[in-house]
Parts: structure tokens; C-alpha cells; sequence
């Protein structure tokens, strides 16, 4: 069974394409890297997926899977911090899908998020606030989020970027966790190591799909050195792409 499919999907910025005509599908159960050269729309990719972005040719298709029910994990290079928040409402915001923004906070909720910061090694830490954590120790509170959340479907993007050895194996840790669980796992990545230890499947963009199937496929030397030529012939002035259909959900 498919979680979820990629139809002929073309995205773009000013109309210059970003991904262009990729079509395949994520199996429910899955865990998939996303990788590829610099500038090869493998965040784009993910904003799209979660609608943040619409097509401006062919469809994402969510098969058997709510929206509300995807968890989206974007560069934390992207979240703003400066607010005044504690550690422990970070984490409840992953609680807000099934309580409303505004259904107050219940004692259930405020027990499944503690556990969920014990889980990720941070206990003691609810009532910090966030403007005051380490990267590492950030990323830790928005794995706990997506742990309250309880999503089927769970994207990240470049989640153990710029963050401490020890942090990305405790994180990798729970990625195995939610394999386990029969959650579907799709994930920017950079580095190969992880990717073919820790994930089953590999995407290998270039704007366009170069590969996609089992990781040590995939990730071979003549199909990475295909990317870095694809992707070095696509230029900031290619050909200007045509929106005709918009993002919808089975």
C-alpha cells in the first residue's frame, strides 16, 4: 500500500522550474531519503507535499492518509526562536490536531509531552525557554512535538544538520522507532552513511528524478555523478512552467 503519490509533479518559483515531472510513490510503512546536489528542489519537494507550495503541474496524492495527520519538520535554520516560549508549549503544539488551537491544554496532553521529552533526553527541561537551548537541544524539542502529534506520515527536512554527534544518533534512534511503528519516514538528508544505515529507500533529485527505489540502487556512483551533471545544466533562466493543476488529497 502507498502512503503517499507523486503525479507528473512540476513545481516552481516565478515560474522557473524547481522539480520538474517527478511521479512515483512512498510506500505506507516506508522510510525515504530525499537526496541530492545543492538546488535540486529536495526541500520544495517537501513544502509541496505538506501544501505549502502548489503545483504548477500534476498532483500530490495523499492515499488512505489525512492531512492532519503529517507531521512537517522544516530546516531549523527557518523557525523563528525569539519568542518568548517555554520548551513545554513547543512540544504541545504537537497536541493542537486533536484539541483545536482552541481547546485548552488537557492533563493527558501535558503528561504525553513530558514523556515525550524524557524521551528525547530532555527531562527537566519543560519549563526553559526556548530562546535559551543549544541546536541540538532544539532539535530534540521538535522531535518531541512530532512524538505528542503522532503523525503517520512525518517529513523532515535536513534534521541533523549543524547539530551534535551525539543528538543526531539519540534522533536516529527514534527515526528507527517509527520504522518500527509502521510510520512512513521521508527526509532531506546529506550525508550517504546515514542514509543507506538508517533508511530503506533513497530519492535521488536533480529537479528531475535521477533515481528512486532501494537505497544501495540508488545511491550509486554513476547515478550521483548523473545528478551533478543534471543538475548543472538546468540554469535560473529555463523555460517558463504553466500552473494547471493545484495539490488535492484522496
Amino acid at each position: 500500500m502507498t502512503a503517499l503519490t507523486l503525479e507528473n509533479l512540476t513545481l516552481a518559483y516565478n515560474r522557473h522550474p524547481v522539480v520538474h515531472h517527478v511521479s512515483g510513490a512512498f510506500r505506507r510503512g516506508s522510510s525515504t531519503a530525499i537526496v541530492g546536489p545543492n538546488g535540486a528542489g529536495k526541500s520544495t519537494l517537501l513544502k509541496a507535499i505538506v501544501g505549502l507550495i502548489s503545483p504548477n503541474h500534476g498532483r500530490v496524492r495523499f492515499d488512505g492518509i489525512k492531512r492532519d495527520d503529517v507531521a512537517y519538520l522544516p530546516q531549523q535554520a527557518n523557525i523563528e526562536r525569539g519568542f518568548p516560549v517555554s520548551v513545554l508549549d513547543v512540544v504541545l503544539l504537537g497536541a493542537s490536531g486533536r484539541a483545536g488551537w482552541f481547546g485548552g491544554v488537557k492533563a493527558a496532553d501535558r503528561d504525553r509531552a513530558l514523556a515525550a521529552l524524557e524521551r528525547v533526553g530532555l527531562s527537566g527541561f519543560a519549563e526553559r525557554s526556548i530562546g535559551a537551548l543549544s541546536s541540538g537541544q532544539f532539535q530534540r524539542v521538535l522531535f518531541a512535538r512530532i512524538l505528542v502529534q503522532d503523525a503517520q506520515l512525518i517529513l523532515l527536512d535536513e534534521p541533523f544538520t549543524a547539530i551534535d554527534a551525539r543528538t543526531t544518533h539519540d534522533l536516529l534512534h527514534i527515526v528507527e522507532h517509527w520504522k518500527q511503528e509502521g510510520r512512513t519516514v521521508i527526509a532531506v538528508l546529506h550525508d550517504f552513511e546515514q542514509v543507506r544505515n538508517h533508511f530503506s529507500h533513497a530519492l535521488l533529485l536533480a529537479k528531475e528524478c535521477v533515481a528512486w527505489g532501494d537505497c544501495h540502487d540508488v545511491l550509486t556512483h554513476d547515478n550521483l555523478r548523473r545528478a551533478n551533471a543534471m543538475a548543472e545544466y538546468w540554469l535560473a533562466d529555463a523555460a517558463v512552467c504553466h500552473r494547471d493543476e493545484e495539490v488535492t488529497q484522496a
